[in-house]
């Protein structure tokens, strides 16, 4: 039963969110379903920001929500070839807006750093733009990159060895975009979507509340204890540096 309802407020959340990424699209990222009759699960384009290593590059990746969203967070796996000191070989991203609220002091994460229920597909990707750009190294998923990135970063440019990965994959990024028809952006203008921003109406507001009043219904039981997204990143330390 509980599950049930999980999954219903899950998808609520999820159709609302989609609806208003179309709608109103974002600076520095894109998202369309993977499958039209699923949507739990998300194929994302991230727009290498202007003036950054990953200016030009567009980095696919697969978002997936778990059937109790928002009250766990989803995972993100990047598709493209990421050299990056917070992402696994394996393309899974490690930051700590993804990790559950859970007490672990050896992570270096505070709680406020970790997902909750009020964060949003908008919010989390662009996160992980501004780590792209600006990585932690506190605890890092991949060592070999994040000494690469300090040893950039220290030299003020001048070891090239990071820079040089990056750029490349940015371009081998952008190749493959523009063979799929998707035009990447490399000017400032053209990354910034000038949106135009409907105004709230008091039926949206209400709509909206009681949607999320609905889901914290008294009789509700967390599904979360025995999800498999409950423990998915108990061990990672993510973006917790200070």
């Amino acid at each position: 039963m509980a599950t049930t309802k999980a999954t219903s407020s899950a998808l609520r959340a999820l159709a609302v969110e989609y609806k208003s990424l179309q709608e109103e699209p974002v600076e520095g990222f894109c998202v369309k379903l993977v499958n039209e009759d699923n949507l739990f699960e998300w194929e994302v384009a991230i727009f290498g920001p202007p003036d950054t290593l990953y200016m030009g590059g567009c980095f696919k990746a697969r978002m997936k929500f778990p059937p109790d969203y928002p009250y766990s967070p989803p995972s993100i796996r990047f598709l493209t070839k990421v050299w990056h000191p917070n992402v696994y070989e394996n393309g899974d991203l490690c930051i700590s807006i993804l990790h559950s609220p859970v007490d672990d002091p050896q992570s270096g994460e505070l709680p406020c750093e970790r997902w909750n229920p009020t964060q949003s597909v908008r919010t989390i990707l662009l996160s992980v733009i501004s780590l792209l750009n600006e990585p932690n190294t506190f605890s890092p998923a991949n060592v070999d990159a994040s000494v690469m990135y300090r040893r950039w970063r220290d030299s003020k440019g001048r070891d090239k060895e990071y820079e040089n990965i990056i750029r490349k994959q940015a371009m081998a990024a952008r190749a493959e975009a523009e063979r799929d028809g998707i035009q990447v952006p490399l000017t400032l203008e053209d990354y910034c979507i000038k949106t135009q921003i409907k105004p709230n109406t008091s039926d949206s507001q209400v709509e909206m509340t009681d949607f999320y009043d609905d889901d914290y219904d008294e009789d509700y039981d967390d599904p979360s204890d025995d999800s498999e997204y409950a423990d998915e990143d108990e061990n990672d330390s993510g973006n917790g540096e200070s």
